[in-house]
């Protein structure tokens, strides 16, 4: 059974900054995309950041120059850099993987979420 396990979320103050980590575990073959979406309360879950297999990176525009999305592919692991946080960054982030090829077939997952605050 393929799982995302996010860590890293906590309470931060505006200007400070936080790493969050997602490991999928289970017995996977192979993982497209890897990335963060978030969601604050009271507003519809957006995409955050995304990384390919491969290493290209996508990030949304609220974002850019302050997040940065890596990935270890041998450890399942996707990472979340973020800095110059802002009290609109405070949000519940979701970690997901894409076409996830395992034993159970291929499907896309998602983690159960971790919170973000940040507090001006």
């Amino acid at each position: 059974q393929v799982q995302l396990v996010e860590s890293g979320g906590g309470l931060v103050q505006a200007g400070g900054s936080l790493r969050l980590s997602c490991t999928a575990s289970g017995a996977i073959y192979s993982i497209d995309a890897m990335g963060w979406y978030r969601q604050a309360a009271g507003k519809q879950r957006e995409l955050v950041a995304s990384v390919s297999s491969g290493g290209s990176t996508n990030y949304a525009d609220a974002v850019k120059g302050r997040f940065t999305i890596s990935r270890d592919n041998a450890e399942k692991t996707v990472y979340l850099q973020m800095a110059s946080l802002k009290p609109e960054d405070t949000a519940v982030y979701y970690c997901y993987a894409d076409r996830v090829r395992s034993w159970g077939g291929t499907n896309d997952y998602w983690g159960r979420g971790t919170q973000v605050t940040v507090s001006s």
